[in-house]
């Protein structure tokens, strides 16, 4: 039973590592919704194995590596590999200029970014109750809900068609990464309404823009988790 209980947060993280490789393998492949599956089970392993870890008291220094590890494959590999399919069809040419290698392995600047972050993320003892930056798999449910959406509904074509908004998604996003801006934690402080301002926001805001626009909307609501965690910037502490 011990055996068990020191190493079933473990053996979740290792199920978010596996999740994340399959889903990796058929980004690639261009088989998008098994990709899709992959990533909501990889969120879901990640999830409960810090989860199951507190509540079973197994917290461990092998438990801190393989979740930065897991993570690096499930929301630092796949988002990169995202944006250097999405750039693919733009071979070497970037706005007329031909340049001499393809623009498409720009797109891994964002998987070095997220190795960045998470190698922070391991030495900041602040972010309890927010992020400093956009954490990766958030960072991942908008490039990969972005494509996604563009290519099940042809939504967000406008990006898609432009390698300079692309270059500039990447960037961007990169930048989120390692950024000092907070990021709301749907971690709840204190059972005060006034604390929980921001999270109701959030929430109220998310479940309509859900429902309203479904698959569209997933990318979407990550833009307004990062508007509203702007906005209340006073707040997150």
């Amino acid at each position: 039973m011990d055996f068990i209980k020191n190493n079933l947060a473990n053996a979740l993280t290792l199920a978010n590592l596996f999740a994340g490789c399959v889903g990796a393998i058929h980004l690639i492949l261009g088989d998008y919704q098994t990709t899709a599956i992959c990533l909501v089970l990889s969120s879901v392993f990640d999830f409960f194995d810090g989860f199951v870890a507190r509540a079973l008291k197994s917290n461990s220094n092998l438990g801190l590596q393989l979740d930065s590890l897991a993570d690096m494959v499930s929301f630092g590999l796949i988002p990169g590999l995202v944006m250097y399919k999405a750039l693919e069809p733009f071979g070497s040419d970037l706005s007329g200029l031909h340049l001499p290698f393809e623009i498409k392995y720009f797109g891994l600047v964002v998987t070095t970014f997220s190795c960045l972050r998470l190698a922070i993320f391991n030495l900041d003892e602040e972010q309890r109750y927010y992020f400093k930056g956009l954490n990766t798999p958030t960072n991942t449910v908008l490039l990969f809900g972005l494509y996604y959406a563009f290519k099940e509904t042809g939504a967000f074509s406008f990006l898609f068609d432009s390698e300079l908004l692309l270059i500039l998604l990447t960037i961007i996003t990169s930048w989120l990464l390692i950024s000092p801006v907070k990021m709301m934690a749907m971690k709840f402080k204190s059972k005060q309404l006034k604390d929980n301002y921001p999270k109701i926001v959030l929430l109220a805001g998310g479940i309509a823009i859900l429902a309203l626009f479904q698959i569209v909307g997933i990318p979407m609501l990550v833009i307004y988790y990062i508007f509203v965690s702007m906005i209340f910037q006073g707040q997150l502490k």
